[in-house]
Order: structure tokens, then sequence, then C-alpha cells
């Protein structure tokens, strides 16, 4: 379930990757025109970015989360 902050990039993520989806299964089809093929293409590179970045954002944030954990283990002196 999507979080406080977070939920809309969750949202926006997974319909990117479903339109991804629906881009890919239609360009293997092979029936879509040459130009209409091109801008599937040029749609799905798009869209396959945005989800590049939205998981390296979330990598971040998960590192983020794991360093300040480890900071709360750590051993007292």
């Amino acid at each position: 379930m999507p979080t406080q902050g977070g939920g809309m990039e969750i949202i926006m993520f997974e319909k990117n990757i479903t339109d991804l989806k629906e881009i890919v299964e239609r360009l293997e089809k092979g029936d879509a025109s040459l130009d209409e093929s091109i801008e599937l293409f040029e749609k799905g590179m798009k869209l396959a970015k945005d989800a590049g970045e939205a998981l390296d954002k979330a990598e971040k944030r998960v590192k983020i989360l794991l360093n300040g954990q480890e900071e709360d283990f750590a051993p007292q002196e």
C-alpha cells in the first residue's frame, strides 16, 4: 500500500512498468507500422528511463535508512 510522501511515486512507477510491458507486447507482435513502432520505442525508452530513476531513488532511500539503523545498533563504548 502506498505510504505518505512516496505514494504517488509508487503509483507512477507501477503504471510506467505496466505501460512498458504493453509496449513491449505490441512491438513483439510486429503488427505496428514503422512510424508507430518508432513512436512506441521512444515512449518505451522514456518509461524505462523514468522507472530506472525511480529505482535509483528508492535504492538511495533504502541505503539512508540502513545507514541510520547501523548507527542505532553501533556498539556502546
